[in-house]
């Protein structure tokens, strides 16, 4: 008898890679089409109720002929066809959503259409969809928390001198956690623990460039032990990111405690090739005036934000951020 041979684990996992990139292609390929095929019928529909013997009526009538002449296919009832007129005239004249619009699912497109309040919004959201790959279930929640919202917000802020544009992009002024269900009374444990217990859902929040390194991260310096909260990889920012969690109001000497583990970072961890390493203190709340006064001098990479346990009101939101955008734009003025 011939002995079975039992693969290493790992041995064929190219194989499994391979069959996997070909399925995504073919996915995409699927949903480009399909995308194609939406435009396209969104255009015939304009241009038929644009002309004078027809109006949106004429709709109704289009879903009833292809119920009858194609009666197995889906999605091309009267609420369909109207989605994809709608479709085809939010965005023949917008080149920024040109390169876009076949990367992104109808189904998402469905969202970003009924859920977005300006032209801005929807390029956010399409751009988003785009270079973090979201599922209906993870733009629905972006879409919920007021993620255009908050990092409109974040962008707004003029980050420490220390700090480039690019990181102050990657970083949010304020996080919304409300998957994580601590109990009314939490601790800093409580809430590292819930974190790392609910990484899958803190990624999309972060951003899917964050990779998770580890919890109690220890560094060595001198004869001592350090512990950072969490440590973070940021793909697009090269660099390590320490996250320090405190369940109360920022304090300024939580400066100097992410100072010293950024320091210790660059010393012993990072990769010759890699950026220095950003800090974030991440608290239940803070005063902006104080982050400021605490930023001013330090030479480190670090910003300061908050998070919330539960979904903001997505009104206030908008207000503060049209608020702040008139602000902005009658200091241009002058």
């Amino acid at each position: 008898m011939k002995e079975s041979i039992v693969p290493a684990a790992g041995q064929f996992d190219e194989v499994i890679q391979i069959i996997q990139t070909s399925h995504d292609r073919a996915l995409k390929a699927v949903n480009a089409e399909m995308i194609r095929m939406y435009w396209s019928v969104g255009k015939y529909l304009s241009e038929l109720c644009a002309t004078a013997s027809f109006g949106d009526k004429v709709i109704d009538e289009v879903a009833a002929y292809i119920a009858q002449h194609n009666p197995g296919v889906k999605g091309f009832n009267r609420r369909g066809l109207y989605r994809m007129k709608q479709f085809y005239e939010l965005y023949k004249d917008d080149e920024f959503v040109s390169p876009l619009v076949t990367q992104v699912s109808w189904t998402n497109h469905l969202l970003i259409m009924s859920g977005s309040k300006s032209a801005e919004e929807r390029h956010f959201y399409l751009s988003l969809c785009v270079k973090e790959h979201y599922s209906k279930r993870e733009l629905e929640r972006q879409m919920d928390s007021a993620y255009y919202e908050r990092s409109m917000l974040s962008s707004k802020k003029l980050p420490p001198q220390s700090v480039p544009q690019s990181i102050r992009s990657s970083i949010l002024d304020t996080y919304i956690l409300e998957f994580l269900d601590l109990p009314e009374d939490f601790s800093e444990n409580n809430l590292r623990k819930a974190i790392t217990h609910n990484l899958k859902q803190v990624i999309l929040e972060f951003g899917k460039d964050f990779t998770f390194i580890g919890e109690e991260y220890r560094v060595q310096v001198g004869g001592q032990d350090f512990y950072i909260d969490l440590l973070f990889y940021n793909r697009a920012l090269s660099c390590l990111v320490p996250i320090e969690l405190k369940i109360g109001k920022f304090k300024p000497e939580h400066i100097g405690q992410i100072n010293f583990y950024l320091e210790a970072l660059d010393r012993t961890v990072k990769k010759p090739n890699e950026n220095p390493s950003v800090g974030v203190v991440l608290c239940a709340s803070k005063d902006d005036a104080v982050v400021e006064y605490a930023l001013s001098r330090s030479m480190s990479p670090t910003l300061v934000s908050d998070y919330k346990l539960c979904l903001p009101d997505k009104e206030a939101l908008q207000a503060k951020l049209r608020e702040v955008t008139d602000i902005a734009l009658e200091q241009a003025d002058k």
